[in-house]
């Protein structure tokens, strides 16, 4: 198949995430199964306009948010006479209404909405910006096969509107020969907390902070490692001073994948407390290092987290019961222990050679129309 993929981002910018990785992973072993993919994003400064990601042509135009204004023009322009096979939409935070203007079947990927949570957790003319971009998906891509990464997401959908049938759960995986437990006594002698991810005003990473606040007035130490980057990391660094934790809290930046690898594998507990995500690619990564996860119990984070098991889910915002599961899981050795089995085990279900294979007979099933190739 000559496939055309559009996504807010390339795996390669510096503001990607968990979608980002999401399309490295599918599209990369695609383009290994003899498949042609395209990738259509946004550019960022200093970023060449094309690029070639491990197999995959990338086109870098506009700024984020002009990309959906700028892409059917330029797909008119430059790409139309590619005849490609389909289109594959990545709908992340901005829809691009490919169904209105591509001249191929399309589908669509969604890991999440934000819905009216964007009114709690982003700036009011962001969020009614995202609100009302939302607001015809179902019209617009009611007809069209979708795949989602969570049982969470495809329920969001349906109650917006579009079919049920339309829409297969394809979720996330990971990779075990990267991703692998550590003995025990080789995490951080220091009780350790660890968040991954985009330091962005929606994932509430002020939850923890304000928990870790709690944990230091009862007198439990710990330490806390936040990685990542984004528009909201000097807010979190103040925070965190005028909570008086600032000595406990490292913000590290960006991290290499091996130093996140290691982070991940040494660390106590993995915190996430988004009030809303399409999977949490985090939890399941942490999962098969052997280390639970600690997150809200919400849409997408509900799907990655066996509670109880491969980890615990508290109720979004509520910092009293999240500081308390914090200390429970920190004192707990031998509950640990048994979680760190469970994450693994409950991790290795998940395969981005499975998600793959998966992808492509949606693709050939649902778009194409081909049957399912081997």
């Amino acid at each position: 198949m000559n496939i055309l993929v559009l996504n807010w981002l390339d795996p390669l910018n510096p503001q990607s995430g968990g979608a980002e990785v999401h399309l490295r992973e599918i599209f990369r072993r695609l383009v290994e199964r003899g498949h042609s993919v395209t990738l259509l994003c946004s550019a960022w400064a200093e970023s060449p306009p094309l690029a070639e990601i491990d197999g995959i042509e990338v086109h870098r135009i506009a700024g984020r948010y002009t990309l959906s204004l700028a892409v059917p023009s330029y797909f008119r322009r430059r790409l139309k006479r590619r005849r490609f096979d389909l289109v594959v939409e990545d709908l992340n935070k901005v829809p691009f209404f490919s169904p209105l203007w591509a001249n191929a079947p399309v589908a669509l990927i969604v890991h999440h909405l934000f819905g009216t949570t964007a009114f709690r957790e982003a700036s009011p003319p962001l969020a009614l910006a995202t609100w009302m971009l939302e607001l015809p998906v179902p019209r617009i891509y009611r007809h069209v096969p979708t795949t989602v990464v969570s049982k969470s997401t495809r329920e969001d959908l349906v109650r917006r509107g579009m079919e049920k049938h339309r829409i297969e759960v394809i979720p996330n995986g990971v990779d075990f020969k990267k991703l692998t437990p550590i003995p025990s006594g080789d995490r951080f002698p220091e009780p350790t907390l660890l968040y991954v991810g985009r330091l962005k005003q929606y994932k509430r990473i002020d939850l923890i902070l304000r928990a870790l606040a709690v944990l230091s007035h009862r007198g439990i130490k710990c330490k806390l490692v936040i990685t990542g980057r984004g528009s909201h990391g000097l807010r979190l660094k103040k925070l965190s001073v005028s909570l008086g934790i600032g000595d406990r809290v490292e913000f590290l930046g960006y991290v290499s994948e091996t130093d996140k690898i290691e982070l991940l594998q040494k660390s106590w507990i993995h915190l996430l407390t988004s009030p809303k995500e399409g999977w949490g690619i985090a939890n399941i990564e942490a999962a098969a290092c052997g280390t639970p996860t600690i997150a809200s119990d919400s849409p997408g984070l509900r799907d990655s987290v066996l509670d109880g098991k491969s980890g615990v889910l508290v109720p979004h915002g509520d910092v009293e019961v999240l500081a308390q599961r914090i200390e429970d899981l920190l004192a707990d050795e031998k509950l640990r222990g048994q979680m760190a089995l469970e994450a693994r085990r409950f991790a290795e279900g998940f395969s981005w050679d499975a998600s793959a294979l998966s992808m492509e007979q949606f693709l050939y099933r649902r778009v194409v129309g081909i049957l399912d190739r081997q």
